[in-house]
């Protein structure tokens, strides 16, 4: 049974009294053995932390044994809590979904509405946390369709508050999960909110905005919404050199990909229009500038942006051949092979 150092300290005096007075050499000797159970007799760490919480459940599945964690802190959720509290055991719940997926892949659909709940929380920080959540459980394949349910309770949010942090980690799960087509109206009436956090200053956001734009400009009934979409006059900042190498890349991949769709027949085959201070006019226009930009990027220290420059300017000149030759002209991946 263990002791705290008082006690063991205690049962020093005691035993102190027993053999009488002790040489200073033995009550130093005696000291140091009580301060040594008492050491011993220390109750264990605090196990409330996520990170004392994954410790203890890798060590237990390691040895086979299922930690509970997991259900322990998806029980503690259901309980009345206050915001932060609520915050922590999210938190602690993705950590563990991570770290213990055979434990998480044991959980049912009803957890991951209990998580999805959360996302009508009054308390931004508990937005933030179900959202990292849910995206940890839709890694596990079994769950992906319950996790997708709530794209569009996600959209909604990214539309409605304006917060770097949320923004992050819901464009985060929504790049993690493939959007059904029902969710495309509500896509659209978003696409404005993404456009502005693609022009923000929060490096972060604006890449996942981006790659997000990127994957839904290649939906044929998406594309018009996008390049119609209203952008700042700066816009063609984006490509300046200065930018993070990161952005840049993402920035090409969604120019390039705007203009493979716009040049496909399927998107040809309809006559256009588009408002002056949409994004065509300002990639695609006759007042453009973006040849510019893009001639400066050929030479960016970073290869990878170099290479994604040129598969822009292949392709916007391919653009400007269809009309002549659509035959000859095919999207830029002929000209330039992954990776190459």
């Amino acid at each position: 049974m263990g002791m705290s150092v008082p006690q063991c300290l205690g049962q020093l005096h005691i035993r102190k009294g027993v053999v009488g007075l002790a040489t200073g050499a033995g009550f130093i000797y005696l000291l140091y053995k009580a301060i040594k159970a008492g050491i011993k007799c220390q109750p264990p760490l605090c196990t409330t932390s996520p990170i004392c919480i994954a410790r203890l459940a890798i060590e237990r599945e390691r040895h086979g044994r299922d930690s509970g964690e997991v259900r322990r802190l998806l029980n503690s959720l259901e309980c009345k809590q206050d915001e932060y509290a609520k915050s922590m055991i999210l938190h602690s719940i993705t950590r563990c979904v991570y770290l213990l997926e055979a434990e998480a892949s044991a959980c049912a659909t009803d957890d991951i509405a209990l998580v999805g709940s959360m996302l009508d929380d009054k308390d931004n920080s508990v937005k933030i946390q179900a959202l990292n959540t849910l995206k940890a459980f839709s890694g596990i394949r079994k769950f992906r369709l319950k996790v997708q349910e709530h794209s569009i309770k996600v959209l909604e949010l990214i539309a409605s508050i304006w917060d770097s942090e949320l923004h992050i980690a819901g464009l985060r799960l929504l790049n993690n999960l493939p959007l059904p087509d029902y969710v495309h109206p509500q896509l659209r009436r978003v696409m404005p909110a993404l456009m502005e956090i693609l022009q923000s200053d929060y490096i972060l956001a604006q890449v996942q905005a981006i790659r997000l734009l990127s994957y839904l400009a290649q939906k044929n009934d998406l594309l018009y919404d996008i390049l119609n979409c209203q952008v700042h006059a700066n816009f063609l900042n984006l490509f300046q050199s200065t930018q993070p190498g990161s952005l840049l890349f993402e920035v090409l991949v969604f120019a390039e990909r705007l203009s493979e769709g716009r040049n496909s027949p399927h998107y040809r085959a309809v006559k256009w229009h588009y408002n002056e201070q949409s994004l065509h006019e300002a990639l695609f226009g006759d007042e453009s500038r973006l040849a510019d930009r893009l001639l400066a990027l050929v030479i960016h220290p970073e290869e990878e942006v170099q290479i994604q420059a040129c598969k822009v300017i292949v392709s916007l000149q391919c653009s400007q051949d269809v009309g002549v030759r659509p035959s000859v002209c095919q999207p830029s991946r002929s000209y330039f092979n992954s990776g190459e």
